[in-house]
């Protein structure tokens, strides 16, 4: 495994993430959001940015552990994000269900968003690490 493959490919990754995710949450869903009763406006973007950054240095970690599964390129990395996605998918449909009133379709459209913010990540992280 090459280490700095690993990493520069999670940094990149983790920052097109955090892209993806400001364009998603920040203003297309923005208006929605707005809508629900008990949904936190307040967070300090920043953090999430440093978390995004943070799963995709372990996202970049465990493609590079694992790449010689995958095909070279983009479409390899998608595929490794399409598995990551669906676990993502899980964890963000499931815990608004957890919280009182919040709308059903917001559950998919969170689910769904986390699914493709990994995908997102392995066409990054299978551009920069070929192999």
């Amino acid at each position: 495994m090459n280490w700095s493959k690993a990493l520069i490919s999670g940094v990149a990754g983790g920052i097109a993430v955090t892209l993806y995710n400001t364009l998603m949450h920040g203003f297309i869903m923005a208006g929605a959001y707005s809508k629900v009763a008990n949904f936190r406006a307040d967070a300090n973007p920043a953090f999430f940015a440093v978390l995004a950054v943070l799963a995709g240095i372990v996202g970049g970690i465990l493609f590079a552990k694992t790449r010689a599964s995958w095909s070279a390129g983009p479409k390899g990395g998608m595929a490794f994000g399409m598995w990551l996605g669906l676990i993502a998918f899980l964890a963000a449909f499931y815990m608004p269900l957890t919280q009182k009133d919040f709308p059903y379709y917001l559950t998919w459209c969170m689910g769904g968003i986390a699914f493709l913010g990994w995908v997102v990540f392995g066409a990054v992280a299978g551009a920069l690490n070929k192999g």
